[in-house]
C-alpha cells in the first residue's frame, strides 16, 4: 500500500515541478508549507550552477530564498515571469482553488497574474469537489473592517477576524485577513465579483482562472493535473 504521508506528498510535488524550471527563468516563489519545500530544492540547483531569479510572494519567502542563495529580483525590474509555482489550500475538479491560510494572498494572486505559466503543488489532501471546507481569506483595509464585518454578515458569510499569538493577523502590505464561510455558495465566480466589488476589500483568496498545471504528491508518487 502507498504511503499516504502529506510532507512526503508535497516533496514529491515539488521536486515534479522543479523539472519545469530552466536557467535564464525569472521565478515567482510561492509561500506555505509545500512551496517551502520547492524553494530549498531550488536552492540545491542554484548552488550546483543553475541561474535563476525568484519574485518571492512574501517576506518569509523572501528571506529563505536568500538564506539559500537564490538571487531575488522585483516586478518592477521583471514584470513578467516565466513561471510561478506556488501551494494551494484546496483545489476542486475545475483546477479552482483557495489559498491565502499563509496570510500570503495578495501578492500571490499578483505574481499569478504576471506568470506566463503557474504550476501549483499540493498533498493530496488539498483535494477537493467543492470549495469551500477551508475558509476563504479575504484581505482588507483596516480602515474598513467594522463596515464590511457588516456587510458580509448580510450576506451569511460568517467573517472571523484572523488572530496571531501577536494580536490581530496582519499581512506584507500591513492589511489585515478576514476569513469566510463559502462552502454554501455555487456561483463563486459571482462571488468573487460581489466581495471584490465591496469597498476596503482588496483582494480574495478565490483563484478561479490561474491555474495552468497542477502537481499532487499522491503516496509515493505524482499526479498531474491539467484543464
Amino acid at each position: 500500500m502507498a504511503i499516504t504521508n502529506p510532507d512526503n506528498e508535497k516533496k514529491r510535488a515539488a521536486q515534479e515541478a522543479l523539472k519545469y524550471v530552466n536557467t535564464g527563468m525569472v521565478l515567482g516563489l510561492g509561500t506555505g508549507s509545500t512551496a517551502k519545500h520547492m524553494i530549498r530544492g531550488l536552492g540545491a540547483m542554484v548552488s550546483q550552477g543553475l541561474q535563476v531569479k525568484g519574485v518571492p510572494s512574501s517576506e518569509r519567502t523572501a528571506n529563505l530564498a536568500k538564506e539559500l542563495g537564490i538571487p531575488l529580483t522585483t516586478l518592477e525590474l521583471a514584470p513578467q515571469l516565466d513561471l510561478t509555482i506556488d501551494g494551494a489550500d484546496e483545489f476542486d475538479p475545475k483546477l479552482r482553488l483557495i489559498k491565502g491560510g499563509g496570510g500570503a494572498l495578495l501578492r500571490e494572486k499578483i505574481l499569478a497574474h504576471n506568470s506566463k505559466m503557474n504550476i501549483i503543488i499540493t498533498d493530496s489532501s488539498k483535494a477537493v469537489r467543492q470549495l469551500g471546507k477551508f475558509k476563504l481569506p479575504l484581505e482588507i483595509i483596516p480602515f474598513a473592517l467594522q463596515s464590511i464585518l457588516v456587510e458580509l454578515q448580510e450576506m451569511e458569510l460568517r467573517p472571523v477576524l484572523r488572530r496571531s499569538s501577536k494580536g490581530i493577523f496582519t499581512t506584507d502590505e500591513n492589511n489585515y485577513i478576514l476569513d469566510i464561510s463559502v462552502y454554501e455558495w455555487d456561483n463563486l465566480n459571482e462571488l468573487n465579483r460581489q466581495l471584490i466589488a465591496i469597498p476596503g476589500i482588496v483582494e480574495t483568496g478565490l483563484f478561479l482562472e490561474t491555474t495552468d498545471l497542477l502537481i499532487m504528491g499522491k503516496g509515493n508518487s505524482v499526479v498531474e493535473l491539467q484543464k
